[in-house]
């Protein structure tokens, strides 16, 4: 999990505050004052002593007050530390681990059903929005490049992959190259490298330029450079994803507000951001819980977004997750997330 520096960490009677307050808020939503979270507490603390731990916790950063109210709210910061250090997780039961099974089982026999299905899962189960990215069925080989040259130093890069697949690519050059130059950089890496994997054809780049360097002009050298990110982007090891749900985001209130769901919903509907995002935890070790502006994408600045790679043959081959208000119920989410990756992965191991 991402981790943040904690210069003031709270005592122990702040941190059990701390978690009574941020699950009674997870649960209303409703900001928490002193006399709830002392009833809620069940410690012979009063009010005064209470009001005095919140004071503390405010001042550190861990919850903050809404202006139209006495009472307090977590902050991104007391999440974190929530999510880190104070909370309890729930794992499923063995009825509803069962339940998780019997729906994935119904598509095993279908590897790229069975994985498209996840998202549906994850967000009957969470009432969140559930994601997940789907892998290539395979290599992705060039066929063809063509470089057109666009205004402001730009060049369009198009990309002929495996047999139909066109996916075109906005390059970004110190200078502007002229159309037989583009062309013979062109005509350059189509001889060379027309039927190799993606991947491969990056490593080689590398090698071969340094070899070439002398015999090659200075264009040339330098847009086969930068044509490289091209190939990497197209290179990425998935082809889609899916994602389910979105509506239940409207079913909270932080995130209803015309203006917020129709950020979210066009974030939704952008292959190769939200790509990106869930390429975040391809290679993480397990769950990833991404709080507020940890994601480091603006729109999801007032979600969470909890991930888990799934694995075949034990390889990382996709990420799955859900997004939702920082207001989730993380102690369930977050083994949900983390039993259903574990799922996927054992089915996508049976043997035929």
């Amino acid at each position: 999990m991402i981790s943040e520096t904690i210069s003031s960490t709270p005592n122990e009677r702040a941190q059990y505050l701390l978690r009574v307050l941020i699950q009674r808020f997870i649960r209303d939503g409703d900001p928490v004052g002193s006399r709830t979270l002392s009833r809620d507490a069940g410690i012979d603390l009063s009010p005064a002593t209470i009001r005095n731990v919140m004071s503390d916790l405010e001042d550190m950063g861990f919850i903050s007050a809404p202006h139209t109210s006495a009472g307090r709210i977590p902050t991104p910061r007391g999440y974190r530390l929530f999510v880190d250090t104070l909370i309890r997780y729930k794992p499923p039961n063995e009825g509803e681990i069962r339940q998780m099974q019997s729906q994935l089982h119904k598509q095993q026999d279908d590897p790229g059903a069975l994985v498209s299905s996840v998202s549906n899962l994850l967000s009957k189960i969470t009432s969140l929005a559930g994601i997940i990215s789907v892998p290539r069925a395979h290599h992705s080989t060039l066929r063809q490049i063509e470089f057109l040259s666009l205004s402001d130093n730009r060049v369009l890069a198009i990309l002929v992959i495996n047999d139909h697949e066109v996916q075109n690519r906005i390059l970004h050059t110190d200078q502007l190259y002229t159309t037989e130059q583009l062309q013979s950089t062109a005509n350059f890496i189509n001889q060379n490298y027309v039927g190799v994997a993606l991947p491969e054809i990056r490593t080689r780049l590398l090698t071969d330029l340094d070899k070439t360097r002398d015999s090659m002009n200075q264009a040339m050298y330098d847009i086969i450079a930068v044509a490289r990110s091209a190939m990497e982007d197209a290179a990425a090891p998935y082809a889609e994803f899916v994602v389910a749900g979105e509506t239940n985001l409207m079913d909270f209130a932080e995130l209803s507000d015309i203006d917020t769901l129709r950020r979210l919903f066009d974030a939704f509907s952008r292959k190769r951001f939200m790509l990106d995002l869930l390429d975040k935890s391809i290679n993480a070790a397990g769950v990833q819980i991404f709080i507020g502006e940890e994601s480091g994408v603006q729109i999801f600045d007032d979600c969470s977004v909890v991930t888990a790679p799934y694995h075949a043959e034990d390889d990382s081959i996709g990420v799955l997750g859900v997004i939702g208000p920082t207001r989730m119920a993380y102690d369930r989410v977050v083994p949900i997330v983390d039993i259903t990756a574990r799922l996927l992965g054992s089915l996508l191991h049976a043997p035929d």
